[in-house]
């Protein structure tokens, strides 16, 4: 199963976000971890997903080999 997370890239860079059991839907975002923690158990939800989203999607390709 493919998430797609772009809203959620687009809406809280550099946030920390809460995630439902889902994984796709923001229960609550902070700059902190433990912020984004306590406001999304305040949501009915025991223990939600903590995830840091990055301030970039720059991507890392890889190492040049030369022989």
């Amino acid at each position: 199963m493919v998430l797609d997370w772009t809203r959620i890239f687009s809406r809280h860079r550099g946030m920390w976000v809460a995630l439902a059991d889902d994984e796709t839907t923001v229960l609550a975002a902070a700059p902190t971890a433990k912020e984004a923690l306590e406001a999304g158990r305040s949501k009915d939800t025991p223990m939600p997903l903590l995830y840091r989203v990055p301030d970039s999607l720059d991507a890392f390709a890889g190492y040049e080999v030369q022989l």
